[in-house]
């Protein structure tokens, strides 16, 4: 656990690094980062942060991290981190109906035919891959409203965990700089 929360912190200053940087094409006075969070999970339980790095009109690259805070939620699913890809079809700037590629590092519960206490409970780290959907709406001041879903499978340990198959569901708020 340690590892992977030192390897995404050195994920997101590298991101940070370059989130002051602007191109010099054409479109160089768009603000092309963005910083939004899940409403839809933190209710339920989940800090859900992402960021994303907009490449062009039509297309970005982000990075999604969502760690549970109940306590229910968090006997079956200790945390997920998602590199994705979306591909815009709206008329503004990177936003509109779009569809997404994503990974997943999940760890979840390893699965057990017998009753473990909560000291004992192991978890199973896995990758999962999918595709997703969604559309996002900005307002001039750079706010940012999105809807997103998206399902995938786990690869290489669904077989020593309940969960062969990954989600991705989202009511999102973020901020464009």
């Amino acid at each position: 656990m340690k590892k992977s929360i030192l390897a995404l912190l050195l994920l997101i200053s590298v991101f940070a690094m370059n989130a002051q940087d602007k191109d010099d094409t054409s479109d160089s006075n768009i603000s092309k980062n963005e910083i939004k969070t899940n409403g839809l999970y933190l209710v339920v339980g989940i800090l859900d942060f992402t960021y994303e790095r907009l490449l062009n009109e039509e297309s970005a690259v982000g990075l999604n991290v969502a760690i549970p805070y109940d306590k229910e939620i968090k006997e079956n699913l200790q945390y997920y981190i998602s590199p994705y890809y979306r591909f815009y079809f709206g008329k503004k700037y990177a936003a509109g109906f779009f569809l997404e590629g994503f990974g997943m590092l999940n760890s979840a519960e390893r699965e057990f035919d017998f009753f473990v206490n909560d000291e004992d409970r192991e978890y199973v780290t896995d990758f999962a891959l999918g595709i997703g959907l969604g559309g996002k709406w900005i307002t001039k001041g750079g706010f940012i409203g999105e809807v997103n879903f998206g399902v995938g499978r786990n690869l290489f340990k669904s077989e020593e965990t309940t969960i062969d198959f990954v989600s991705k569901l989202g009511i999102t708020l973020g901020y464009r700089f």
